[in-house]
């Protein structure tokens, strides 16, 4: 199954203030978009939601994704981080967001455990989603946090139909 991007006339405001029932909707269609990336795959993460449409990824510990020191290395945390942020932050809009602005805090080494990533929307405007993520150890330790800047762009997303 392959999603498709459409496109929205310029002008046309991004809904921030979706209704519960949108995010949950949304968070299902962003799940089955994940489901068929390639990423999933190579990294290994595995993607829910809350009920509030805050993503969270899971990614266990995959010695192909160690530095020299066999640990996980650093940009690896940080696609986790941006994972969490832009998965978050795409339930609150009907059109496709874009990473303009990640920042990423390494707090300490993974531990060569299972990483688990989370975000929550800061703030949801008409045009620009401000996401705070964090990445915890499986056993509760803080690994990393960070925070995101996603644009709104003019593309709508959508599965095809069942047919």
């Amino acid at each position: 199954m392959r999603g498709e991007l459409s496109e929205v006339p310029e002008g046309s405001d991004s809904v921030s203030s979706m209704s519960d029932d949108a995010i949950c909707r949304r968070a299902a269609l962003l799940t089955e978009f994940y489901a068929h990336a390639p990423m999933k795959k190579t990294f290994g993460m595995e993607l829910s939601y809350d009920a509030a449409g805050n993503a969270t990824f899971t990614m266990p510990n995959d010695p192909g994704m160690h530095h020299s020191f066999r640990d996980t290395h650093g940009g690896v945390i940080a696609t986790l981080l941006d994972n969490a942020g832009w998965f978050t932050a795409a339930t609150r809009y009907d059109h496709w967001v874009n990473t303009s602005e990640l920042t990423v805090r390494l707090h300490e080494p993974a531990g060569r455990e299972t990483l688990i990533g989370a975000g929550t929307v800061v703030r949801a405007g008409g045009r620009l989603c401000v996401v705070s993520m964090t990445v915890h150890s499986a056993t509760g330790r803080l690994v990393a946090t960070g925070t995101g800047s996603f644009m709104v762009s003019s593309k709508t997303i959508s599965l095809p139909s069942p047919g």
